[in-house]
């Protein structure tokens, strides 16, 4: 069997950062991930435009050239496949670790393939890079689980003309709003909060309060979503109670967070109450030997702290930290 020098868990800009690191450094990294390569960017909504300009997304130092001033998902997607191109990265994509054996300078990776069989590989160190776009932040409430309710914003076509409910009051839910609104969609705007979040891109904010302002989209704000049922959202919260709203698309846009499961299976402690893992701050290291992290997972909870702009810059930390 291959033993890798570094074995990245997480296909994502942050764990191919890490890899193409350890590729310029001399070592032979091996990069996995449970879904296609930049799985959670492929999941991001079509027409998404990022909030950063290019050089703060780029890796491996090459040049993220778009056509307008900000890259697009389509743009950022096929510069992240070039640059695994470019630095002949070795990929398992479509396998899920399902766990982690030995320890430093001798660890196993077990993962499970598509067809199902069982692969190993041999590493002696592991950087943990599976962000937290994978695992909504769940409403606990009834039929949440139902067919036509997506914690995954896509694109407004199919829902011209029809009523949508957006649970939500930050970047995602607003931009999705709009978006809907634009496509023809008849949009309901629900958020617990007595107003937008305080973070939403100052171009957005005045959009949608706008919007609102004008009644092409309607807010529920001070509501929280008490059940969804085939056709209708029952809201509830201030003096009017309970009431229904037509909805035949529920986008519960209410966040993500890490897989801190996985991260507890692999021996990382966890703080109880921030869920941030135990982590040497300089070469981020976990309290695991030879196992580190890398990305917003080492946020915890607070999942707003690191973005692709300083991720991307931790696999130098920890390429510098075991050469």
């Amino acid at each position: 069997m291959t033993t890798y020098d570094l074995i990245c868990i997480g296909a994502g800009p942050t764990g191919l950062a890490s890899a193409i690191e350890a590729r310029r450094a001399g070592m032979r990294p091996l990069v996995i991930d449970k879904g296609c390569l930049c799985n959670s960017l492929f999941h991001y909504p079509v027409n998404m435009v990022f909030f950063t300009t290019p050089e703060l997304l780029e890796i491996g130092d090459l040049p993220l050239v778009c056509a307008a001033e900000k890259p697009t998902r389509s743009e950022a997607l096929k510069y992240y496949r070039k640059a695994a191109e470019h630095y002949q990265l070795e990929l398992r994509l479509f396998e899920r670790v399902e766990r982690v054996e030995g320890s430093d300078g001798k660890f196993t990776v077990v993962t499970r393939a598509e067809n199902g069989t069982e692969q190993r590989y041999a590493g002696r160190k592991i950087v943990v890079a599976t962000g937290y776009y994978d695992l909504p932040n769940p409403l606990g409430v009834e039929g949440e689980n139902l067919p036509h309710v997506s914690h995954y914003y896509t694109q407004p076509h199919e829902f011209w003309n029809r009523d949508v409910v957006v649970i939500g009051g930050k970047n995602s839910a607003a931009e999705a709003a709009l978006d809907l609104f634009r496509g023809g969609a008849r949009v309901t705007l629900v958020h617990r909060g007595a107003e937008l979040g305080a973070t939403i891109k100052y171009w957005v904010r005045p959009d949608i309060e706008n919007r609102i302002k004008a009644g092409e989209i309607r807010a529920l704000f001070g509501k929280q979503v008490a059940r969804i049922a085939v056709d209708h959202v029952v809201v509830r919260g201030g003096a009017g109670g309970e009431q229904s709203v037509a909805a035949r698309q529920v986008f519960a846009l209410t966040g993500y967070h890490p897989d801190f499961e996985f991260l507890e299976r692999l021996g990382v402690r966890l703080d109880p109450e921030t869920r941030k893992p135990a982590c040497n701050p300089e070469t981020l290291e976990s309290n695991v030997p030879g196992l580190h992290l890398a990305g917003v997972i080492i946020g915890g909870r607070q999942t707003s702290e690191i973005f692709i702009e300083n991720g991307r810059l931790h696999g130098k930390q920890i390429v510098k930290s075991l050469q």
